[in-house]
């Protein structure tokens, strides 16, 4: 191999799929510096949260689209956007699954006798409740499907494809994409606040949870909708800590007992068994959704 074919694939005329996945993470994480210095220049509050996680995910999709096109050489659709009434329905099962995990983990801690909510939520934006969670929304819909876009629609589809040989198909390519995403997704949370190693093994099967749609269906509708109303449940909802960060926006103000080995502690639920026993019923509740509307497609679609 010449030097010039270590980064470029001469059969497919673009750069390998290791290159692709490293300019992509450089240009999130010049996205994520830019954004970070905009909002401590304009200091905290409402107004600062309404412009930085639009922007965010302008920016995201913006740049995504721009590598699909001219680097990846596919169609954005490709990485898990054709849009469709299956695809919105779809959205609306995983909003829907994401918000009957979180639940079922908060009622499951609370019979147990390890959190009680004593008091009114709060929060630190200057604002009626209500209207704060309405941004904290904003926040929790850019996140979500802007993660679900980087590490599940872009990434693995460029795991996959470089993780390809003679003798893998491509399916098989698919699952071991999803395992090394999830690897990278779960050891991206380790410098998180209160991190353990629980909390870094639940992380990396919820990195798999969120693989999964897109593994059964080839879209991302479900992935993104789970991820949004997992974090919104979590954190603005019932006041847990979202990856180990307090929230200062929640509905319920809670207060949690109990061993950290089940409820998470200080990081959140992730970090407990808890979060594992809901994530295994979620993954029933996803798979059966997906077998009763439609069959296993073929595997994702190749670059044009």
């Amino acid at each position: 191999m010449s030097p010039k074919q270590a980064f470029w694939n001469p059969d497919e005329r673009r750069l390998r799929a290791g290159w692709r996945i490293g300019l992509q993470l450089l240009v999130f994480a010049v996205i994520l510096g830019a954004l970070t210095g905009l909002s401590k220049l304009l200091g905290p509050g409402f107004g600062t949260a309404l412009l930085i996680w639009p922007l965010y995910l302008v920016a995201v999709f913006g740049s995504v689209h721009l590598l699909a096109r001219k680097v990846d050489h596919r169609p954005f659709a490709d990485l898990g956007f054709h849009l469709s009434a299956s695809w919105w329905r779809d959205l609306g099962f995983g909003l829907f699954l994401g918000a009957f995990m979180i639940s079922g983990m908060f009622f499951t801690e609370r019979a147990a006798g390890w959190v009680t909510a004593p008091g009114p939520g709060v929060t630190d934006l200057g604002l009626p409740l209500g209207l704060a969670a309405l941004i904290k929304l904003v926040e929790w819909i850019a996140v979500g499907a802007s993660e679900e876009l980087v590490f599940r629609g872009y990434q693995l589809r460029n795991l996959a494809e470089g993780l390809a040989s003679k003798r893998s198909s491509r399916r098989r390519n698919l699952w071991l994409a999803a395992l090394v995403s999830s690897l990278l997704f779960g050891l991206g949370h380790l410098a998180n606040r209160h991190a353990t190693g629980v909390s870094t093994l639940n992380i990396v099967l919820g990195g798999l949870l969120l693989s999964l749609p897109i593994l059964l269906t080839g879209e991302l509708a479900i992935s993104i909708g789970l991820h949004i109303s997992w974090n919104l449940f979590e954190g603005t909802v019932y006041g847990f800590p979202v990856s180990g960060a307090a929230p200062k926006t929640h509905l319920i103000t809670i207060r949690q007992t109990g061993t950290d080995v089940w409820t998470g502690g200080d990081f959140g639920p992730e970090a407990g068994l808890v979060c594992v026993l809901w994530m295994l019923i979620a993954a029933g509740l996803l798979v059966t959704w997906v077998k009763a509307r439609r069959s296993l497609p073929e595997p994702l679609p190749a670059p044009r």
